[in-house]
C-alpha cells in the first residue's frame, strides 16, 4: 500500500493468530490468587447466580478463605517460567510461530489474568494484523470457557475504533486430527509406564449439572471425545477398562458425575491396584492436572489401597499436539493465507 507523502506510517496487511487459554494468577501468593479469583468468579459465564446474591458470598466468604488454600496449591506446581499453564501456552505459541513462518504473527493470551485478551488483540493490531484468528484452546465447547473467551474478544473490539476482522477456532472435540493426536500421545505414554494399568480414567473438568439442562453441549462433547479416544486405543489397549469422570467440584450445587476423586477411592476399594489418568479436555497441563490429579489424586488412590498410579501429561507443546494445532489453524485461515 502506497501512502501519500507525509502520511504517518500505518501497519496493516498481516494475519494474526491468538491462542487463548483460561488463566492463571501472576504469582503463587494469596494476594495474586485473590485478584485472579475475583476476576474469574465474577464472570457471569462462570458463576450463573444473580449478582446481588453472589457478590456478598464471593467477597464476604470465598475471597477471604480460598486464596490462601489455592496459593499453596499453586506453589506446589509453580516453575521458574511461572505457572505451568502460562509457560506451556507460551511454548505452544512459539512452536506454532515456527511452524507457520513469518507470514503469520502468533501470540497468546489468558482469559483471566495476564497477558489479557484485549491487550493482545490491540498488540496484534498495532503490529499490522488486520485479520486475526482467535483460537480458544478448549477442545469441548462450554459457555464458561469458549463463550467467555469470545466475550473478552468482543469487549476488546468494542473499545477499538479500527477493528480487525475476526475468525474463531471452532471446538475440535471430535475432529479426527484431535482424536489421532490424543490416541498417539496417550498410547506412547501408556507404553512408557512401568506398569500396565487396569483402568484408564479420562478426567474432564467438571461443570454444574444445571448447565447441561440449560443447553450447554459440554457434557455431550466430553463423552464423545472419550468414546472416540477409547475406540482409537482399543487395538493396543483393549484390555484396559476406560472410564469417564469429572473433576474440580466447587460449592454445594450438583456437578457432572461421576466425580474423579470419588471414583479413584471407589476403584481402589474394589481392588483396582493399577490406574492411569488422562485429561483430554485440557490442551495444556495446569493446576488441575498437576496438583489436583497428580498430587491429591495419588493420595486418595493410595490411601484407599491402590499401588500404581500415573497421570499422563496433556498434549502441551509436544509434536502430536502441535501438528494438530497447526493443521486446525491452517484450515481456519483458508483464504487469508
Amino acid at each position: 500500500m502506497t501512502l501519500p507523502e507525509g502520511h504517518p506510517p500505518i501497519a496493516l496487511g498481516r494475519v494474526g493468530v491468538l491462542l487463548v487459554n483460561l488463566g492463571t494468577p501472576d504469582a503463587p501468593t494469596p494476594k495474586a490468587v485473590k485478584r485472579y479469583l475475583g476476576e474469574f468468579l465474577m464472570d457471569p459465564r462462570v458463576v450463573e447466580i444473580p449478582r446481588l446474591v453472589w457478590w456478598p458470598i464471593l467477597n464476604g466468604i470465598i475471597l477471604n478463605t480460598r486464596p490462601k488454600k489455592s496459593a499453596h496449591a499453586y506453589s506446589q506446581v509453580w516453575t521458574d517460567a511461572g505457572s505451568p499453564l502460562a509457560a506451556i501456552t507460551a511454548a505452544q505459541a512459539k512452536a506454532l510461530q515456527a511452524r507457520m513462518g513469518q507470514g503469520v504473527q502468533v501470540d497468546w493470551a489468558m482469559r483471566y489474568g495476564n497477558p489479557s485478551v484485549p491487550a493482545k488483540i490491540q498488540q496484534l493490531k498495532d503490529q499490522g494484523c488486520d485479520r486475526i484468528l482467535v483460537a480458544p484452546m478448549y477442545p469441548q465447547y462450554s459457555g464458561a470457557t469458549t463463550a467467555s473467551a469470545m466475550d473478552a474478544v468482543g469487549a476488546a473490539l468494542k473499545a477499538m475504533r479500527w477493528q480487525p476482522a475476526i475468525r474463531s477456532l471452532p471446538p475440535y472435540y471430535d475432529d479426527a486430527l484431535h482424536i489421532q493426536a490424543l490416541a498417539k500421545d496417550t498410547s506412547q505414554q501408556l507404553a512408557a509406564l512401568p506398569f500396565r494399568p487396569e483402568v484408564l480414567l479420562l478426567s474432564f473438568h467438571g461443570m454444574p449439572e444445571r448447565t447441561l439442562h440449560l443447553g450447554d453441549p459440554y457434557h455431550c462433547q466430553c463423552r464423545k471425545t472419550a468414546r472416540l479416544l477409547a475406540e482409537a486405543l482399543a487395538k493396543d489397549w483393549g484390555d484396559v477398562r476406560v472410564e469417564v469422570t469429572f473433576q474440580s467440584r466447587f460449592g454445594k450445587a450438583k456437578w457432572l458425575e461421576p466425580a474423579t476423586d470419588l471414583v479413584l477411592i471407589e476403584e481402589a476399594k474394589k481392588g483396582t491396584r493399577r490406574i492411569a489418568l488422562a485429561a483430554p479436555g485440557f490442551s495444556a497441563d495446569c493446576l488441575e492436572t498437576i496438583e489436583e490429579l497428580g498430587i491429591r489424586g495419588r493420595e486418595d488412590f493410595v490411601a484407599a489401597g491402590g499401588t500404581d498410579y500415573a497421570v499422563l501429561t496433556c498434549l502441551n507443546a509436544e509434536e502430536p499436539g502441535m501438528a494438530m494445532i497447526e493443521a486446525l489453524v491452517r484450515r481456519e485461515l483458508a483464504g487469508w493465507i
